[in-house]
C-alpha cells in the first residue's frame, strides 16, 4: 500500500513564511484587515530605531510583531465561551471602544475574564515562537505581551523595566495601526497619549508621537514587497516545515485536533498512488496542510452549531476558501499550496465554494485534496455527531461521485487505501515518557473535554484526571491545554 513519507527537505520552507502564514491568521481571529501584522511590524520596526533600540531588539520587535496573534486560535474557545462572537469581541478590544470594557466590568472585571484567557495565549504564542527556532527573547516576549508599563495587565503583572522593551514598542505599534486606520492619525495619537505611563513608558509615547505622522503617511504606500524588506530577520531565513501552521489553524476548534495533518497525509498518500511527482506530492500536502487557514475568519459559535446553518452563517463559511486564496498573497513559499488549498470544497459539477468552478476546471490535484478533506471530515468526530467508520465514510463518497460532486479517481485511490489518520506516536511517546494512561488523558482533553467529561469517557474519577493533567503538564513543560495540545502534535502524540 503506497505511503508518502514526508521529507523535510522536499517540505521546508522558511520560518518567515511560516511566521507570515500565522500572521494572516492571526489577523483574521483578531477581526483585523489581514494586513494588520504586517503594518504593525513596520511601525514596530520603525518606532524600535527611533528609541534607540540595537540591531538584536530590533529583530526581536519585528518577530514579535509577526507572532504577537499567533496564541488567538487557541484561546478561540475560551473567548466563545465567555462574548459569544470570539471574533467581534477581539475586534471591539483592539478598537478601545467603550462598550468594550463595559463587557468586562459586566462580566465581573478584567483580571477574572482575561487572566484564564491571556495565559493561553501567551504560552501558545510562546510555544510557537520557540518552535520556530526564534532566540529566547521572542519568546519571552511573547510569554508577556500582555504585560502593561504599570503592571496591570497579564499574565503576571510584571511592571516598567521588568517587561521586554519590545512588548512595549509592539504594543504601541499596533495601537497607532488600529487607531491611525479607525480614527485617524490626530485621534490616535491623542488615543496613545493617554495611554502613556500605563499601558507604555512615556519615551515611546513621546517618540510616536513625533514621528506618527510621517510614519502613517509612508506605511500607506507601502507594498508587500517593501512589508517583506522591512521585517524578515536572520533567525526567520532559516528552514522550517509547514506542520506548525497546520496545528496552530486546528487550535481553534478543539473537535479537530489533528485534522489537518490528517488530510495532508490522506492527500500526499493519494498522490502516490496515483503515480503523481513529488512536486505535485509536496505541493498537495503543503495545501492541505492549510487548507483551512480561513476557517479563522469565522466564530466559533457558528462552526460549534448543532443545528441546521442559518443562510448568514453558511455564507461566512463558504467564505473559509476565499480567505486561504488571500492568504496567498502574502505567504511567500506557500503562494501556490495556498491557492490550491483555496480549492478544497469545490465540486465536480459546479455546487462547491467559493468560486463554484466544475469539471476540467479542476486539476487532479485539486480533486485529490477536495475528497481527501471530504474522507477524513466523515472518519472524524463532529459536535454533531460522532465518527464515521471507514465501510460508512467510503459509501458516502462514492455517492458522491454518483452525483458528479467528487472525482471517481481520487475518492478511489482514497477508499482503497484507506490510510490511518495522523502519524505514529510510538517513537514521539517514549520521547515524552508519557504513560499509556496519560496518553489516554492527553487524547481526550486535546478535543477539549473537561476533566468531567475526560473522566465519563475514560471511566475514572475527577481527581484521577486531574493527577494526570498534572503529571502530563510536568512532562510536556506547559501549564495550559492548549499548549500540550500544541506540543503533542508537533511530537506525534495526537
Amino acid at each position: 500500500m503506497p505511503t508518502f513519507d514526508v521529507d523535510a527537505n522536499q517540505t521546508a520552507l522558511r520560518v518567515f513564511d511560516s511566521v507570515r502564514a500565522l500572521a494572516f491568521v492571526g489577523d483574521l481571529s483578531m477581526g483585523q484587515p489581514t494586513d494588520h501584522s504586517l503594518r504593525t511590524g513596520w511601525l514596530a520596526a520603525r518606532l524600535a530605531r527611533a528609541a534607540g533600540l540595537d540591531s538584536q531588539a530590533c529583530d526581536t520587535v519585528r518577530e514579535v510583531a509577526l507572532l504577537r496573534w499567533s496564541g488567538c486560535t487557541a484561546n478561540a474557545s475560551g473567548f466563545a465561551e465567555v462574548f459569544g462572537d470570539d471574533i467581534a469581541i477581539r475586534a471591539t478590544m483592539l478598537d478601545g471602544r467603550s462598550d468594550w470594557a463595559a463587557r468586562l466590568e459586566a462580566l465581573g472585571g478584567a483580571a477574572s475574564v482575561m487572566l484564564p484567557l491571556a495565559e493561553t495565549h501567551c504560552e501558545v504564542s510562546g510555544e510557537i515562537a520557540s518552535m520556530s527556532g526564534l532566540s529566547g527573547m521572542t519568546v519571552t516576549s511573547l510569554r508577556h505581551i500582555f504585560e502593561t508599563w504599570d503592571g496591570f495587565g497579564f499574565p503576571a503583572k510584571m511592571a516598567r523595566e521588568s517587561v521586554p522593551m519590545s512588548v512595549f514598542v509592539v504594543a504601541l505599534a499596533g495601537d497607532l495601526e488600529v487607531f491611525g486606520r479607525t480614527y485617524g492619525t490626530e485621534r490616535a495619537l491623542e488615543l496613545i497619549t493617554q495611554r502613556s505611563d500605563s499601558r507604555y513608558p512615556a519615551c515611546l509615547v513621546a517618540t510616536a508621537v513625533s514621528n506618527a505622522s510621517g510614519w502613517l503617511d509612508e506605511l500607506g504606500r507601502a507594498t508587500l514587497a517593501d512589508f517583506d524588506a522591512e521585517l524578515i530577520t536572520p533567525d526567520m531565513q532559516r528552514p522550517t516545515s509547514a506542520e506548525l501552521i497546520a496545528d496552530v489553524i486546528d487550535l481553534k476548534l478543539p473537535w479537530m485536533t489533528g485534522f489537518s495533518r490528517a488530510v495532508a497525509t490522506t492527500a500526499a498518500a493519494c498522490c502516490v498512488r496515483l503515480a503523481l511527482d513529488q512536486t505535485a506530492q509536496t505541493r498537495v500536502y503543503h495545501a492541505a496542510l492549510i487548507h483551512g487557514i480561513g476557517r479563522a475568519a469565522v466564530p466559533n459559535e457558528v462552526w460549534n452549531q448543532r443545528e441546521t446553518l442559518a443562510a448568514s452563517a453558511w455564507e461566512k463559511i463558504r467564505l473559509v476558501p476565499y480567505w486561504t486564496a488571500r492568504a496567498g498573497r502574502q505567504t511567500g513559499a506557500l503562494a501556490e499550496a495556498a491557492g490550491l488549498a483555496s480549492y478544497a470544497y469545490e465540486r465536480q459539477d459546479g455546487s462547491g465554494y467559493f468560486r463554484g468552478v466544475a469539471g476540467h476546471a479542476l486539476t487532479l490535484e485539486a480533486s485529490v485534496l477536495a475528497a481527501s478533506v471530504a474522507w477524513v471530515a466523515l472518519r472524524s468526530p463532529r459536535p454533531w455527531r460522532d465518527a464515521l467508520s471507514a465501510e460508512a465514510a467510503g459509501k458516502i463518497l462514492r455517492e458522491e461521485v454518483e452525483r458528479g460532486r467528487l472525482s471517481d479517481v481520487a475518492v478511489d485511490a482514497i477508499v482503497a487505501q484507506a490510510p490511518a489518520r495522523g502519524r505514529s506516536a510510538k517513537r514521539a511517546t517514549h520521547r515524552a515518557r508519557l504513560s499509556a494512561r496519560e496518553m489516554d488523558v492527553l487524547r481526550v482533553i486535546s478535543r477539549g473535554a473537561s476533566n468531567k467529561e475526560a473522566a465519563r469517557e475514560l471511566a475514572m474519577s475527577p481527581s484521577t484526571v486531574r493527577t494526570h493533567v498534572e503529571s502530563m503538564f510536568r512532562k510536556l513543560d506547559c501549564s495550559t491545554r492548549a499548549a500540550a495540545t500544541l506540543k503533542a502534535s508537533a511530537m506525534g502524540l495526537l
